[in-house]
Parts: structure tokens; sequence; C-alpha cells
């Protein structure tokens, strides 16, 4: 009878998580066997899970683009504005993150309380001065608009710092003691040591700077430009909703980001769980 009782809530959790598995998987699905259907079947009611003629035309349709739904290069565009922001936050965000939990200077608590406090301003707020900013340094209408703004992550800067407080403080003082400055302290060790944090805070950004829409529009004005989130409106629209289209569009624009987290998803977990609250 005691044995029965785990076994049932066992099953219990796993029908859950199975349930839940399908919850979130049921749109990715529908997304990737739309794209395989024809547009009268897309718009059929009531509508089919499986495609009754599978084809290819939207993809085909999809990567011969014009000057105007240029996918490839769309998604060339994504894939260098978030590698490219991603890199940089990781530079600028680990860098003060060492400095403010590793290091003692005057006004180090106040420095980090204005840094938390800007996570409470809307982003939407800096559109316009990002926008003044960007366009005094010439980069409209370019990658480095897509880039650079969000180069400096204060949610970067938190979450790396707490990650670095739990690092063992014994560790500096053993490399001071071995002759070792602070910047071979921060680029030798500490960075080794926190492969999972700079991992989930890659991923974290990179998927941030994918997904954006409002920013590219804003800064961007070529098609060429584009990246595939405003892309992909333009698609939708030059096929007056061609869901076949769309879908193979989308499915394109989540390729790479389910890699990326293929190949992160045992130190982004292990980041987020050794990442505390101290300090």
């Amino acid at each position: 009878m005691n044995g029965r009782r785990p076994r049932a809530r066992v099953f219990a959790w796993y029908t859950l998580l199975l349930a839940l598995t399908l919850v979130f998987l049921a749109p990715l699905l529908w997304m990737f066997l739309t794209s395989f259907k024809t547009q009268s079947e897309a718009t059929a009611f009531p509508p089919t899970l499986l495609p009754e003629r599978p084809t290819v035309e939207a993809y085909q349709t999809v990567f011969a683009g014009n000057s105007q739904t240029p996918v490839l290069r769309w998604l060339l565009n994504s894939v260098l504005a978030a590698t490219g922001q991603t890199v940089l936050v990781l530079v600028t965000a680990s860098a003060a993150a060492y400095a403010l939990a590793r290091l003692e200077f005057r006004g180090k608590r106040a420095m980090f309380a204005v840094i938390v406090g800007t996570l409470l301003i809307p982003s939407f707020t800096l559109l316009i001065p990002n926008f003044l900013i960007v366009d005094g340094l010439g980069w409209l209408d370019s990658l480095w608009a897509l880039i650079v703004p969000g180069a400096a992550s204060a949610f970067g800067v938190f979450f790396l710092r707490q990650f670095f407080l739990g690092l063992p403080h014994e560790l500096d003082e053993a490399a001071l003691l071995d002759g070792a400055n602070h910047f071979h302290i921060f680029t030798r060790i500490v960075l080794p040591l926190s492969r999972p944090a700079l991992a989930t805070l890659a991923v974290i950004t990179f998927l941030a700077n994918w997904n954006d829409f409002i920013w590219p529009i804003y800064v961007i004005f070529s098609p060429e430009y584009f990246t595939l989130p405003p892309g992909l409106s333009i698609l939708q629209g030059a096929y007056t909703i061609h869901y076949p289209v769309v879908m193979a569009g989308a499915v394109i624009a989540s390729v790479p980001v389910l890699l990326l987290y293929a190949a992160t998803q045992r130190y982004v977990i292990e980041g987020v769980s050794r990442t505390g609250l101290k300090g």
C-alpha cells in the first residue's frame, strides 16, 4: 500500500509535466505543420492538424525573396546584431560586475543602487534619447544602431555580480599572494569559473535582441538592413497574410534560437541554480 502511493505521485507528476510540455510545444508544432500546407488548407474550417498534401512551396517563396523581402539577409542581420550585442554585453557587464563584487572603492553601493534602479525605468522612455544619440553618431539605417545601444546591460551587471559574490574570496587572496593583479584574477580565475552565468546571460541577451521589434523599426529604414521580427511583418503584408509563407518565415526565425538553447541548456540551468541573492 505504501509502495503504491509514491508510484502514483510520480505518475501524477509526470502526467502534469507531459501536459505542460504539450501546451508549450503545441504552437511550435502548429507553426511547423502549417508551413507545409497550401493557402487554402491553412485557411480551411474546420482546421486540419496534418497537411493533406505537404508542400515546400512556402519555403521556396521565402528563400527566393526579392529586394523588398530578402529573408536570408534578414536572418544574417539578426545573427550579426544579436551576436554583436551579446559579446558587448558580456564584456561590459562582466567587467562592471567584477568591480562591484570583488573590489572595494568609495561609492560602490550607491553606484550599484543606481544601476539596479535603472531597471525600473520603462524601456519605451529611452527610445527617443537613444534615437537622438544614434542619429548624432550617424548610425541610423545600419547594424550599429541595433548592436551598440543595448551594450550596457543593467540586468547583466546585477546578474553577474550576484554570481561573482558566490565565488570564494580565498581564490583572489591566493592569486594576489602569487603576484597576480586584478586583471589576471578577473580573466584567469573569475571568468573561467563563471561560464554557467555567462552562458545564461548570453542566451538572455541574444533572445532579447533577436526578438526585438520596436527598436529596429525606429532606426532601420532600408529593407536590406531589417532583422527578422520587423521583416516578417513586411513578409506578411507582402503576401496578404499568406499563412504558410508567414509560418515558414517563423520556423526559420525559430531554428537558430532553438539550436542556441539546446547547445547551452546545461550551462543555463546551472547558472540560474547557482546565482543567488547574496549581497
